[in-house]
């Protein structure tokens, strides 16, 4: 081995050395250990991609991830790579407390020091729950080195007593039956046994399908990749492709920072309201803008979903699953349904523009109507719409498209929860004297107070849901599963531990909610306010830890909820 430096830049296992203050020793030191694993010389000449396993008995919808893995890694071989997986945390919305968010910025945290501590020509991040994804797109902004995105895909439906069901809007509508008391306890529980029928995550237009879908629109994902359910051949096929495409990215050296650019962002915008899709993807485009340098505000959202139709009938905008959105063709065709509203010069993962990419895309076939025609959509313009006022001075989101009409224009006096575990015991209370033209507020839920939990979609009163009411006005500073619906008013900023008006809401109070004229008002003299404010005092800080960290430095979700020193921010 000579002992000369080279003057070459590092590649492959050289790059990134460990720091022994002699690069040459580093590299000998490095090849004696890979050795122990049966890699010889052949092996460490060839370009090394990493493959981030979010692989974990916790995540029930990553349960075919290793089958992915090994997919990725077939693909890498084929194309002449040195595949090196690697375990980074796995957030599962289910199975973690008290939500996910909170540990979002975490998982980017980590999964950005994880690229970059290790050597890797290129990367393929293996995602799917929730904020899995998301994470992944914060980091691959951050590290910004080639980055391809796989996901698990969708769970197929399963079905009760002959419905065609799927989790998690239905999940929703069943304990809605549940709790009026239209179903048994028998019933629910044979409802529970059905309702995950596959390895994948959910299979609505969720948070997960909805980022996966994104991915593709911001051009960080192969096209076709967002749709194929968990498990099937396409999926499969799909992860195989992607690792072969990363060999070819560490040549090339397309890097997020090329694909990541403001028209991307304002693509991804089109076809979030095009799905009918999560509400909580306008926070996580808002942070992964942020990572690569783009303020995305949320006057921007508003003036782009505004002109842009629903298309896709999926649940819980619409009647389907994501299998039928599969079936009809998937992003492709809805990006070329699209085409006219899409800007192209953006580039994306596979080495075309979006407009070379749409220029060959499949026509919508006219015998679905899962992706319908921009002349025969599914609802009309502005599916997601931004509120401001003086509920809401830096902003409100609500997704119109799963709300309920006659709720659209609204004025009713509050009932406050002052925490999402306040309205799980009081919310049934009788004593309360709920009726459906209450509004029922939730605070102290947003991003310092609690991480910003999905708890933003309150449940109506049992006695209520007894009497048939299936939805009403609720305003929160939290979020809402992308699965839900109703008229739900979300991500009030600031959020009330900040000293947001949110805090200052008292049982009574007057709040007006006009969706067309996008305002969210609460109706109390301004002096009240000032002596409501001058009393209020903020809740305490977590004591330790990482919670201690994300309440100290957690932006609001206007900002994407990133924390500020991560981001990169103007100021």
């Amino acid at each position: 081995m000579s002992s000369k430096r080279s003057t070459k830049e590092p590649s492959g296992i050289d790059r990134d050395l460990t720091s022994y203050g002699d690069m040459e020793f580093s590299r000998y030191m490095r090849r004696a250990f890979l050795a122990s694993a049966g890699y010889d010389a052949a092996d460490l000449d060839r370009p090394v991609v990493g493959i981030v396993d979010t692989s974990s008995d916790y995540n029930t919808c990553h349960r075919q991830m290793p089958e992915l893995v090994t997919a990725v890694k077939r693909g890498v071989l084929q194309a002449g790579g040195l595949p090196f997986a690697f375990a980074s945390s796995s957030w599962n919305e289910i199975l973690t407390s008290p939500t996910t968010m909170l540990y979002r910025n975490l998982l980017a945290m980590e999964t950005e020091e994880l690229v970059r501590a290790q050597p890797m020509d290129a990367v393929v991040m293996l995602g799917g729950c929730d904020k899995t994804v998301p994470a992944q797109l914060m980091a691959a902004a951050s590290a910004d080195v080639p980055t391809v995105m796989v996901v698990t895909g969708p769970m197929r439906t399963g079905s009760w007593r002959g419905e065609r069901l799927g989790a998690c809007t239905d999940c929703r509508r069943y304990w809605a039956e549940f709790r009026a008391g239209r179903m048994d306890e028998a019933e629910i529980r044979e409802v529970e046994s059905s309702l995950c029928a596959t390895a994948g995550t959910c299979a609505v237009m969720g948070t997960a399908s909805t980022m996966a879908c994104l991915c593709e629109a911001l051009g960080l994902m192969l096209p076709g990749g967002a749709g194929p359910p968990a498990g099937s051949a396409e999926r499969l096929r799909h992860a195989v492709a992607s690792g072969r495409r990363a060999v070819a990215l560490a040549g090339e050296c397309l890097r997020p920072s090329d694909i990541l650019v403001p028209a991307a962002f304002r693509n991804a915008i089109r076809v979030l309201a095009a799905l009918g899709g999560s509400t909580n993807a306008i926070v996580h485009l808002a942070a992964i803008a942020g990572r690569a340098g783009y303020r995305l505000t949320l006057d921007e959202v508003d003036e782009i979903a505004a002109g842009v139709p629903v298309l896709v009938d999926c649940k819980p905008a619409g009647s389907g699953y994501l299998e039928d959105f599969d079936r009809a063709g998937g992003m492709p065709v809805l990006m070329g349904e699209l085409e006219q509203l899409l800007e192209p010069e953006p580039r994306t993962v596979g080495g075309k523009t979006i407009g070379e990419i749409l220029e060959s895309a499949p026509e919508r076939g006219a015998w679905q109507q899962t992706i319908r025609a921009m002349n025969d959509p599914l609802a009309a313009a502005g599916g997601l719409r931004v509120l401001r006022g003086s509920l809401a001075p830096d902003g409100a989101v609500i997704k119109v498209a799963a709300a309920s009409a006659d709720l659209l224009a609204h004025r009713g006096p509050a009932v406050v929860f002052e925490s999402p575990e306040h309205v799980a015991t009081a919310i049934d209370d009788p004593q309360l004297a709920i009726t459906p033209e209450h509004v029922l507020v939730l605070r102290n839920a947003g991003p310092v107070a609690a991480g910003m939990p999905e708890a933003g979609a309150l449940p109506i009163p049992s006695y209520l849901a007894a009497k048939g009411v299936k939805d009403m006005v609720r305003v929160s500073d939290a979020r809402m599963s992308g699965t839900a619906y109703g008229t739900i008013v979300l991500h009030c900023a600031p959020e009330a531990a900040v000293g947001g008006p949110l805090a200052l809401v008292k049982d009574g109070d007057t709040i007006e909610l006009d969706v067309g004229k996008r305002r969210l008002e609460l109706l109390v003299e301004d002096g009240e306010l000032a002596a409501r404010r001058a009393e209020w005092t903020p809740p305490e800080l977590p004591k330790r830890g990482w919670r201690r960290l994300y309440a100290e430095h957690v932006m609001q979700a206007n900002e994407g909820a990133d924390l500020d020193f991560l981001a990169e921010r103007d100021d």
